[in-house]
């Protein structure tokens, strides 16, 4: 994952080279560090009060259109905390309303879809996604990269089977009941939509990407509801269409869901470069089942940081014991930060892992 390990005719961007040195970078490579790098899912938001100060009444999906504003808020978690990467604050419905999907972002409830697909006749509402709808995307990429210098920006787009479950159910489910009746009743409808779903996935990623993200995550939040067998049939083809799409570029390319330590191979076989892992798995049984040539990334439980800092610290150190012979780790949560952390808990943490794990 350097410049001498990418495709011929591909070079790697101006940004890349300038954060190619980062702790992050290198981890990410499976590279020697200076000290294991940190950044948190859900960094930049609902957890920091400067967050609730420039966002105030303005709605979410507006706020992630408007490029200053966006550019402000990846920042503020660099700022506060010292972290090793920035995270492009967006959401994973982003691509799906600058198409033109009916949808909006409902507080206390998550992504609503005003005419769910369920039938071949409802996938007309997705039309490839050009870099001109998402042209604020670019814009705040290039605010932030001239204000990151050596720090990385790390792309996000939301996974083909993530988009699907929310868009054939219609908002958040627990069960994903609509989502699996078409996907097991109709799997070539099923695949159709998983197939759109990665054509713009990957657009998205590129955009980012070109813009100067240095690495970019592939956001499966739901896909732990499903089996294996289900995973591999399914859902794979798709996500290693987005991987392999974004392959050329060189940057890293993460893969994280919520509940999948039953698909953490095949999280890894579907062509990400460092896996994500949630706090119920340890990362050195992750690592067997991911199996070699990946870097992990994790497993620290959310819930921890509302305990004592003595308890933080403990539970800190049984993360990096188990991530000790990995050929790479990055520090991270094993989901996003809860929206009621104190914000100092996560910078102690930061200073916590920078320092004990300082060469």
């Amino acid at each position: 994952m350097s410049a001498n390990t990418l495709p011929t005719g591909q070079q790697p961007s101006a940004t890349y080279e300038a954060t190619k040195d980062s702790a992050f970078l290198k981890a990410c490579r499976r590279e020697a560090v200076p000290h294991t790098p940190v950044w948190f899912m859900r960094q930049a938001g609902r957890s920091l009060p400067e967050y609730h100060k420039v966002r105030a009444g303005i709605p979410m999906l507006e706020s992630c259109m408007r490029p200053e504003l966006v550019a402000e808020i990846t920042m503020q978690p660099v700022r506060r905390h010292n972290v090793d990467a920035a995270i492009y604050f967006s959401d994973i419905v982003v691509p799906l309303k600058a198409i033109g999907i009916d949808l909006d972002i409902k507080p206390g409830v998550g992504p609503v879809i005003a005419n769910p697909i369920r039938s071949r006749a409802d996938l007309a509402q997705l039309r490839d996604l050009t870099p001109d709808d998402v042209h604020y995307v670019t814009e705040a990429i290039g605010l932030l990269t001239a204000e990151l210098g050596a720090t990385p920006l790390i792309g996000f787009a939301g996974a083909p089977f993530t988009l699907a479950s929310y868009l054939v159910e219609g908002g958040p489910s627990r069960n994903h009941e609509h989502t699996k009746a078409l996907m097991y009743g109709d799997p070539e409808l099923w695949a159709e939509l998983l197939d759109r779903l990665a054509e713009i996935t990957s657009t998205f990623l590129k955009v980012q990407i070109e813009a100067g993200a240095s690495a970019v995550q592939l956001f499966d939040s739901w896909v732990g509801a499903l089996a294996p067998a289900d995973y591999r049939r399914s859902v794979m083809p798709a996500s290693q269409k987005v991987f392999r799409a974004v392959e050329s570029y060189g940057v890293p390319r993460i893969h994280f869901g919520v509940g999948t330590g039953e698909l953490l191979g095949l999280m890894g076989e579907a062509g990400a470069d460092v896996v994500g892992v949630d706090w119920r798995v340890p990362l050195d049984e992750a690592a067997r089942r991911v199996g070699p040539g990946k870097a992990l990334q994790g497993n620290f439980d959310p819930a921890i940081l509302f305990s004592t800092q003595a308890a933080v610290e403990e539970k800190a150190r049984e993360v990096l014991d188990a991530a000790a012979d990995l050929e790479g780790h990055v520090f991270n949560l094993g989901h996003g930060v809860p929206p009621n952390t104190d914000p100092d808990a996560l910078t102690r943490l930061v200073e916590y892992v920078h320092t004990q794990t300082a060469v």
